[in-house]
């Protein structure tokens, strides 16, 4: 899908039942040389369940871990003029600035992670409409986003790790998780940046507005991005298609990552599993649509951050996963007798 406003959302939902899946052949090598390393079969639990994920995704073993990248799509939405967060609308702009200055968390994250980090302004002083009037973005703009977000994929990258900026993103969340999988706004909507209880009813009011206002999100999970979401939505669905074409495993963040991913999964239930989801967020409604869309987190740190900064901390626990599997000696290699040749203290 080439990257301009020529592109639809037509032309997206085509590339969901043509994407690829895992490379069988190398999973299968991952997990034959995993049972056969120097240890008890399981004992590294959901370390060894990395290692095979990688190299299902990426089709190669072993796996390689040495270029992740982390990528981050800043969106301002029109609904957060009517105060669904703590912080005004400006600080969308604001944070963008201070993650090109080198200020904020996700900076000092990618740096310690030896990752790359590149943010992606989403054209944010011009945000969405207001979706409680009507649809958030037009067809072709949705689609614009989706492949800008697609842009995030060059050669050679091992590992993608997304994540987002927007004030008023987790209403556009809630309301997205509601048209998508149903229930009560108030099952989805959460505190986000830090409201005060008048704050979470007028979110609450805001996503049942928005439901209200756009009955065709309820139709289609494309609909449903282009009405309810923002751009930084649409661009990160757009980067998980890629990294699918392109055999590059993808970790998603948080609430409104996940949010955005679970599009895919509505379309297709297996259109996520090159991706894992870094860890369960503080807000109420992500632990809901991990549930929904059968995903468990690897971190659960109680963050809320959002700018993709669980994600990154998952970089150094898959880089610890792949030195385990690669590595570690046999049981042949180690002389050490293995399972039914004696006991291993």
């Amino acid at each position: 899908m080439p990257a301009d406003t020529t592109a639809s959302l037509d032309e997206v939902r085509r590339i969901i039942p043509e994407l690829p899946g895992p490379d069988l052949e190398a999973m299968t090598a991952a997990t034959q040389r995993e049972v056969n390393l120097l240890k008890p079969p399981g004992s590294l639990g959901r370390l060894e369940e990395i290692s095979a994920w990688m190299a299902a995704w990426q089709g190669r073993t072993p796996p390689e871990l040495t270029h992740p990248r982390i990528a981050i799509f800043a969106g301002a939405h029109g609904i957060a003029r009517r105060g669904v967060s703590a912080y005004p609308p400006e600080v969308t702009g604001q944070m963008v600035q201070a993650f090109i200055d080198n200020r904020a968390a996700i900076n000092q994250l990618a740096k310690a992670a030896d990752a790359d980090l590149r943010v992606y302004e989403m054209a944010v002083e011009r945000p969405t409409e207001d979706f409680t009037q009507g649809p958030a973005m037009s067809d072709e703009a949705c689609a614009h986003a989706c492949a800008y977000g697609m842009m995030a994929l060059e050669p050679g990258l091992h590992l993608l790790c997304l994540g987002e900026m927007g004030i008023g993103n987790t209403s556009a969340a809630a309301a997205l998780c509601m048209a998508l999988f149903g229930g009560e706004a108030a099952q989805w909507v959460g505190p986000g940046t830090g409201v005060d209880p008048a704050g979470l009813k007028r979110k609450i009011e805001t996503v049942e507005a928005g439901l209200a206002a756009n009955p065709g999100a309820l139709t289609d999970p494309f609909e449903a991005l282009r009405c309810l979401g923002g751009q930084e939505f649409a661009a990160i669905v757009g980067a998980i298609v890629a990294a699918r074409l392109a055999r590059v495993p993808v970790v998603l963040d948080g609430y409104a990552c996940t949010a955005a991913a679970a599009v895919l999964h509505k379309a297709d239930p297996k259109a996520l599993d090159h991706c894992m989801v870094a860890h369960r967020s503080r807000e109420p409604g992500h632990a809901r649509l991990l549930e929904v869309i059968g995903k468990r987190p690897l971190l659960d740190l109680d963050m809320r951050l959002g700018e993709a900064s669980g994600a990154a901390l998952t970089i150094p626990l898959i880089r610890m996963a792949l030195a385990c599997h690669t590595g570690m000696s046999t049981f042949a290699e180690a002389g050490v007798s293995g399972k039914g040749g004696g006991q291993m203290h």
